[in-house]
């Protein structure tokens, strides 16, 4: 037994360390957000801008890797994202619509110019979750309320009214006007969660496979990647089929697309983990920032192509970024 302890030891994969080094501290001692500070960022893999949010401020754009920051807005914008994915940019890359779900202060807001003006929604679309659009025109949108037993809330006319679908619901996409995949959460009366479909804009929900997913699921080039408690999915056509890529535990967020088709980034309880072949296999985890571990659900990462640099947060920590090679 010992001699077996020993292998199994030896054989676990090493942790990749990380130079990590902050870059908003600057940013957020001239702002002075609010209590949770940083709140949520989303790096643009092409051109490695990056996009964060700070509490009860708003959003601002760093377009030199993190060296200066620039407010995208006049004024205020009340409230925080929180889950990773709970702002979000257009996924088609053929707009500049940014929705940000602001959890304690707004409801869903929206901007078209790339984050210059926000336009918000009903305000029963506050403290909520997250939230899914259809993109670019964001007028089919589903909605998870704050601390609610995980309630879904949908509207078809851009937010303007919204109605309440039921209990038992967790992230969802949205392909066009009437197309989406949503899913159930696992519960004890509910031990093999399903992810939902609807052709019909939220009026019926067909079941299609078996999954327990937690975080919200990303688009890349027309695919859609979402991670179950076991492994790496995916759909090409719009959730009907779903393909299973590779297994993976723990898997918390993810995944975020890196130079190429095959190049994913998930971040899981370890760390970051990295493949380069599709999701097939994984390298050993990169260790998080030491003010990062811990952060659970409400921890987020992005990664720069153009500089191969990875970024990490959690709420209210500093943005930390790699860029590897580097000394």
């Amino acid at each position: 037994m010992k001699r077996f302890l020993l292998f199994l030891v030896l054989c676990a994969p090493a942790t990749v360390q990380a130079d990590w080094r902050p870059v908003t501290t600057d940013l957020i001692v001239a702002e002075k957000p609010g209590p949770f500070k940083l709140c949520g960022v989303h790096v643009d893999p092409a051109s490695g801008d990056i996009l964060v949010n700070l509490s009860d401020k708003g959003f601002y754009r760093s377009t030199d890797q993190g060296a200066t920051w620039k407010k995208t807005h006049d004024g205020a914008i009340k409230g925080r994202t929180e889950w990773p994915g709970c702002f979000l940019t257009d996924p088609t890359g053929k707009s500049k619509t940014i929705v940000a779900a602001l959890v304690y202060g707004a409801p869903i807001s929206v901007s078209r110019d790339g984050g210059q003006t926000f336009k918000a929604m009903n305000a029963k679309s506050s403290h909520v979750d997250w939230c899914a659009v259809d993109w670019p025109d964001a007028n089919f949108v589903v909605a998870l309320k704050h601390e609610s037993g995980d309630l879904l809330m949908l509207s078809t006319d851009g937010g303007q009214t919204f109605r309440d679908v039921g209990k038992g619901y967790g992230p969802a996409f949205i392909f066009d006007a009437k197309t989406a995949v949503i899913a159930e959460t696992k519960t004890k009366d509910r031990p093999t969660p399903k992810l939902l479909r609807t052709t019909d804009a939220g009026a019926t929900l067909t079941p299609t496979i078996e999954a327990n997913v937690k975080a919200l699921p990303q688009l890349r080039k027309g695919k859609l990647y979402w991670l179950t408690d076991k492994n790496l999915i995916v759909s090409a056509d719009q959730g009907q089929t779903w393909t299973k890529l590779g297994d993976l535990k723990d898997a918390r967020f993810g995944p975020i697309l890196g130079k190429d088709d095959d190049h994913l980034f998930v971040l899981a309880n370890a760390g970051i983990l990295e493949s380069k072949d599709g999701g097939k296999s994984w390298s050993a985890p990169i260790a998080l920032p030491v003010e990062v571990k811990g952060g659970g659900n409400l921890t987020w990462i992005g990664y720069d192509a153009r500089n191969d640099a990875l970024y990490a947060m959690k709420m209210a920590s500093e943005l930390y970024q790699w860029k590897r090679g580097e000394k």
